[in-house]
């Protein structure tokens, strides 16, 4: 329980069933927004996919999936997926989908390995979105300018709630703030990456962490990304490296930042070769995705991840995830929230 916050004096603005009303309006409005301003078509998204295949997002590199064997595929394994990172851009092939159009699909996700708090749940849901991009694309000034739409969208669905629940004041800033990883190392030397995060967002209310994934100045990655969907390793017009980063907003009931989008330009060939290489792991070409991508069958593409349970959490003003979502929890933070007025789904 060392890392659960139970904030001094908090209270449930809405109650549970106007709770579950607004949980609705939330994902309902940001979802219209979202395909409006990104041009996205909905599509159906798997739950499980095969091992082995290289399709399933690896995240950091060392969550282990829910694995299974399949009796009706002769106890071939499948896995239950941690997001569609990868499988989004199969299916913009798939489609023949072009440019300046893309995809979102409702993402629902298992991630055992978590650490169970705030704002972590084993259960994830996302709206996963993907699109279709030119060569020319690859750039910084693209990057940011999704970015912006994006938290557009944020700000909207923020009004509208509070157009609907008037005791749910807006509380983002006009405008998204712009750092890289590195530029946030010079800054904050002395600080833990997560106590960067926490600073800056504190300071600018939004804040979009460029380049993450890549080494830095000391050594070391602001937070690890897997090599195979995101470009972090590219040098891009600043001169730094990463085509990618997190959106983080600032929530004041919890006293620290939360990350509610991972996002980026994505591989093409010679980044996907750069990146394998510098993590070690060059055997993942021979898997299914890679080949597709080293043999120039997919799509330039972006995309990222918006979490669901995370946004509803902050523009409903609660306190845990797990008063917007429904998962498991261990007894004694059951116990403890409730004593707070916490109330866990």
């Amino acid at each position: 329980m060392k890392n659960l916050i139970l904030p001094d004096g908090y209270f449930n603005i809405l109650d549970l069933e106007t709770t579950e009303k607004a949980i609705k309006m939330v994902k309902d409005y940001f979802e219209d927004a979202l395909a409006e301003y990104l041009n996205l078509r909905r599509v159906t998204a798997p739950m499980i996919v095969m091992s082995g295949t290289g399709i399933n997002d690896d995240l950091n590199g060392i969550e282990r999936p829910v694995s299974f064997p399949v009796k009706g595929l002769n106890d071939q394994r499948a896995e239950v997926v941690h997001s569609l990172a990868k499988w989004k851009r199969l299916m913009l092939s798939e489609l023949c989908i072009q440019k300046p159009y893309g995809l979102y699909t409702d993402m629902n996700a298992l991630r055992p390995d978590e650490d169970l708090d705030n704002i972590h749940s084993v259960y994830v849901d996302q709206w996963d979105w993907e699109k279709v991009i030119s060569p020319d694309d690859r750039n910084l000034k693209i990057l940011k300018e999704t970015v912006r739409l994006i938290y557009e969208a944020i700000k909207k669905t923020e009004f509208a709630v509070f157009e609907e629940f008037g005791e749910l004041e807006p509380m983002l800033p006009d405008e998204i703030y712009f750092i890289h990883s590195e530029e946030l190392l010079q800054l904050y030397p002395n600080l833990s990456p997560k106590q960067r995060e926490h600073a800056i967002a504190k300071e600018k209310g939004a804040v979009f962490i460029t380049g993450i994934g890549h080494q830095l100045s000391h050594g070391q990655v602001h937070d690890g990304r897997a090599p195979d969907y995101d470009d972090w390793s590219s040098t891009n017009e600043d001169g730094l490296n990463g085509l990618n980063g997190d959106i983080l907003l600032w929530y004041p009931l919890l006293n620290r930042s939360i990350e509610v989008s991972s996002m980026g330009i994505r591989v093409d060939k010679n980044a996907l070769k750069h990146q394998l290489q510098l993590t070690g792991q060059e055997h993942r070409s021979d898997l299914f995705f890679h080949k597709r991508l080293l043999k120039g069958t997919l799509p330039q593409s972006m995309g990222g991840g918006i979490g669901q349970s995370r946004l509803c959490m902050i523009l409903l003003r609660k306190a845990h995830i797990g008063e917007v979502q429904s998962s498991i929890w261990p007894d004694e933070m059951r116990k403890l929230c409730a004593k707070h007025d916490i109330h866990l789904i």
